[in-house]
């Protein structure tokens, strides 16, 4: 528990920081400078400014990926106008902030797609994920990958659920991801996306709306967790 000397000292520093990230110009997406600078640049321990950007992270101004950095979040005036493009909404989103939109939308398409898709749906849903395993580069998997969520979308079988999935995917293309470090040319053979895939196609076709839901938030947890947690 911190102490009110400690409690003051914080809040002095948080208040530097937010003036330094205004002063400084930095826009929806840019990453901040790395800690050392920002002690120095702050006159701060280390200690100190972590205290404050979590503070800073809790309330929203700034999001932190694990071995990326830190970066500037949109201010909360900027989402207030929904007629915005979706493109322009991705610039104002988080990473994560997209993910748990993700989270909470594609579970239930899964669901109404294990209750409303056709023969023929079932059968491209199956040679998508076939596909997307067999792919032989990155580029090949993401498209063949973001195809596979797409047919998921057309076997609900129902055209609002659609057009919210293609406005969700266009904000997803649009928000600023940062670098993925990529050791391989290719997904490795044991890639977790190609065993959850298959979960799903599986449910879809067992007609188990409740598997669905589930394999499809498992899935988007662990995409989640490799984006967020690993360093």
């Amino acid at each position: 528990m911190l102490s009110e000397n400690q409690i003051l000292d914080v809040s002095g520093v948080l208040s530097n920081l937010r003036e330094y990230i205004s002063q400084s110009g930095f826009k929806a997406g840019e990453r901040l400078p790395p800690e050392r600078e920002l002690t120095t640049a702050l006159g701060v321990t280390r200690n100190t400014l972590r205290k404050a950007l979590d503070a800073l992270e809790r309330e929203g101004t700034i999001w932190r990926h694990v071995g990326k950095g830190t970066f500037v979040a949109a201010k909360a005036d900027d989402l207030e106008d929904m007629t915005k493009l979706p493109t322009e909404l991705g610039r104002q989103l988080t990473p994560l902030k997209m993910m748990r939109a993700r989270l909470a939308i594609e579970p239930a398409i899964a669901r109404e797609a294990a209750v409303n898709a056709s023969g023929k749906e079932l059968a491209r849903l199956k040679a998508v994920m076939e596909q997307t395993r067999a792919a032989t580069s990155w580029k090949s998997y993401e498209s063949n990958d973001d195809e596979f969520h797409r047919v998921v979308a057309e076997a609900s079988d129902n055209l609002l659920l659609l057009t919210i999935f293609d406005q969700v995917n266009i904000v997803r293309r649009a928000v600023a991801w940062g670098n993925v470090t990529r050791t391989n040319s290719k997904p490795p053979s044991n890639h977790s996306s190609f065993a959850e895939h298959e979960a799903i196609t599986t449910a879809i076709t067992q007609r188990n709306p409740a598997a669905a839901y589930d394999a499809m938030r498992t899935h988007l947890k662990s995409v989640s967790a490799r984006l967020f947690e690993e360093a």
